[in-house]
């Protein structure tokens, strides 16, 4: 077989920094310039995804950033709609200003009631994350139906602090991320068809990261 790239000897401890170079170069190679202050979170989804259509579809509310920072810093939880996502989520981190993370999706509780109502794991474990009793950033990545519940929620008196709103995939999630961006509420929303489980942890990380300093 015959190799089109060689091999690059990399330190384990360098492979991440290496990687964000690789990225930075590229997108001056593409004249893509990112916002100073967006650019570590739309990097690090770009290093998840090697996907450079991340540096034009993100979508920041104005100052979402700092609004989420400011709920973590005082404790604030984050909620899933994968255990995929909750593994991703770097949780020592969080846990580093009280926060917790949960996903509801794989709960006895949850699965019954769903099956009673005919509705999505995904739509009840919304419904249950809402009544926790702590300020909540929600980071969902593939299931469209948990947003659409989180904007009926929010219709009805919810409030997050913010909507991390990535899913992934073909039916209703360019609507139902739309719904987001409209619901007034701050957001980071992936437009179109593409996110997923790793793109909503790896934003969270991205923003956990920042705060270290």
């Amino acid at each position: 077989m015959e190799m089109t790239e060689k091999l690059e000897h990399v330190l384990p401890s360098d492979i991440e920094k290496t990687s964000f170079s690789i990225i930075a170069r590229e997108l001056e190679e593409k004249n893509i310039s990112l916002p100073d202050g967006l650019a570590p979170v739309i990097m690090r989804v770009i290093h998840t995804t090697a996907d450079f259509d991340y540096a034009q579809s993100l979508r920041f509310s104005p100052s979402v950033l700092e609004i989420i920072k400011k709920a973590l810093r005082a404790g604030a939880d984050i909620v899933t709609d994968t255990n995929m996502a909750l593994a991703g989520i770097n949780k020592k981190t969080l846990a580093k200003f009280g926060g917790q993370a949960h996903c509801f999706m794989a709960d006895e509780d949850v699965a019954k009631e769903a099956k009673k109502l005919n509705l999505t794991r995904a739509a009840l474990s919304m419904r249950k994350a809402s009544q926790i009793q702590k300020p909540l950033i929600f980071a969902i990545g593939n299931a469209p139906t948990a947003l659409v519940e989180l904007c009926s929620l929010m219709e009805k008196g919810f409030r997050p602090v913010a909507v991390i709103g990535v899913p992934v995939g073909f039916v209703n999630v360019v609507s139902a991320k739309e719904m987001i961006m409209a619901s007034g509420f701050p957001y980071i929303v992936n437009e179109g068809r593409k996110g997923g489980s790793t793109v909503a942890a790896a934003i969270c990380n991205a923003i956990l990261y920042g705060m270290k300093d």
